[in-house]
């Protein structure tokens, strides 16, 4: 593995997040829930649409299920853009909440050869090569004076298709102006229109002025433009387009009620297009914890018609779980895949830093025992808790050489650390088994589960 990736890896998961690259070297698990996601991308690229949520508490593993659906997307040549909802980015807002996180999805436009982001003006100028190509393919030499009106008939047919489409006419005026900037060289032009892809375009009097069109995407009509680019890409010559929104719970923080219920009015709007056929080549995933789904005083589930559509049936229990159903609950992981993800990690680190390692499988066996015979650890414990531990096990003992692996686990300092802070947390909890939501997590435990 190189170190670059190595170091993205130990750094990412010992700061609590998930690393956009070298996912595949530490997934672990999760194989019927790709599936099943990977199932959906399938019929994204056969013109159809999907809508999903995946469900599971802090640190359980939703971003890092995300960020693995995102990078096999890529492979298979879909458009993956992806935000994180926040205070300041909702799907709807009074104040351009909603057009902040529609900025947030076009800025993170990936593809498998950008996949850090930014790759709107790639997309675009790939898409008139590729019709370039195709024109020259066809026996028509670009030195022929029919070349170039050959390539903008083959543009035009493209745009065609989406002026049917709501704000259709005006997404393809824009498109003709990028491609008339491009055969002219207008640098000028080309930045205009990316800026008005964008959305950073203030006014419409500053958008007729240098483009010559009258409107602009705003919060209000943002997610029509997602489902307008998602059969444009299709058309430029990738699957379709993939749309990963992260912290869900952002919306279930809302204090104004009025405000939570348009923005689950959005989400409704989003999955019932994806399932009645409005819109095509766009695939949606959303993930939130338990309680910001299935409170019916503030999550999804206090909007009605959200909570009649995504409600569990009366078959689904533990050990039966629908996956072709709307919400995927995210399961913990076993003790054996625990197992497996510690090996990886230790050779990682291991090869990071240059030394032989010296945790053997019985070493690591005794660590996750300790970690997971911690007081609450059935419902508390979660990868994210593990995968930091075991890391910070690590580095101590690569500075410090005199520590022992039996020394070190074996320890009373680190059993009764470890046992106490699970009893603590279980009491902060409520008596009982434990806490049943993030609401009931001791402040402190909070913390350290993003």
């Amino acid at each position: 593995m190189p170190k670059r990736i190595a170091t993205v890896i130990v750094n990412s998961l010992k700061g609590g997040v998930v690393p956009r690259v070298g996912l595949p070297y530490i997934t672990v698990g999760r194989e019927a829930e790709i599936a099943a996601l990977l199932r959906d991308l399938e019929i994204v690229a056969d013109g159809g649409a999907s809508c999903r949520f995946v469900v599971g508490r802090y640190g359980s593993g939703k971003s890092f299920l995300l960020q693995t659906i995102r990078n096999h997307a890529m492979g298979r040549n879909f458009v993956v853009a992806d935000a994180d909802l926040s205070p300041e980015r909702r799907l709807q807002g009074s104040k351009g909440q909603g057009l902040a996180t529609y900025r947030e999805l076009i800025g993170n436009l990936s593809t498998k050869t950008r996949p850090e982001g930014g790759a709107l003006s790639l997309v675009l100028d790939r898409w008139i090569s590729g019709v370039q190509s195709e024109v020259a393919a066809a026996g028509t030499s670009p030195a022929d004076a029919s070349f170039a009106d050959e390539v903008e008939r083959r543009i035009h047919a493209v745009i065609l298709e989406l002026q049917e489409m709501v704000h259709g006419f005006d997404f393809a005026k824009l498109l003709s102006a990028y491609f008339r900037a491009h055969i002219e060289a207008d640098d000028e032009t080309k930045a205009s229109v990316i800026k008005w892809f964008r959305a950073e375009y203030r006014t419409k009097a500053e958008a007729r002025s240098e483009l010559g069109v009258s409107v602009i995407i705003t919060d209000a009509d943002w997610y029509d433009y997602l489902k307008l680019f998602a059969r444009f890409l299709r058309g430029a010559g990738y699957e379709g387009l993939v749309v990963l929104v992260d912290e869900l719970v952002n919306l279930y923080k809302i204090p104004n009620a009025i405000s939570r219920q348009y923005n689950y009015e959005k989400i409704l709007t989003m999955y019932n297009d994806t399932l009645q056929g409005k819109a095509s080549y766009l695939g949606i995933i959303m993930s939130g914890t338990p309680q910001c789904v299935e409170d019916r005083r503030r999550g999804l589930y206090s909007y009605e018609a959200l909570r009649s559509r995504l409600t569990q049936g009366r078959f689904g229990r533990e050990g039966m779980v629908d996956l072709l159903a709307p919400v995927i609950r995210l399961t913990p992981l076993t003790p054996e895949e625990l197992l497996i993800l510690v090996e990886k990690l230790a050779d990682i680190h291991a090869g990071l830093f240059g030394y032989e390692r010296r945790l053997m499988e019985d070493d690591l066996a005794r660590f996750l025992e300790i970690e997971l015979s911690r007081v609450g650890a059935d419902t508390l414990v979660t990868p994210r808790e593990v995968i930091r531990d075991f890391i910070e096990m690590l580095d101590i003992m690569l500075q410090d050489p005199g520590v022992t692996v039996e020394g070190l686990l074996g320890s009373d300092s680190f059993v009764h650390a470890t046992a106490s802070e699970g009893a603590g947390e279980v009491a902060a909890g409520g008596s009982g088994g434990g806490p049943t939501d993030a609401s009931d997590v001791a402040p402190g435990y909070a913390e350290f589960t993003i």
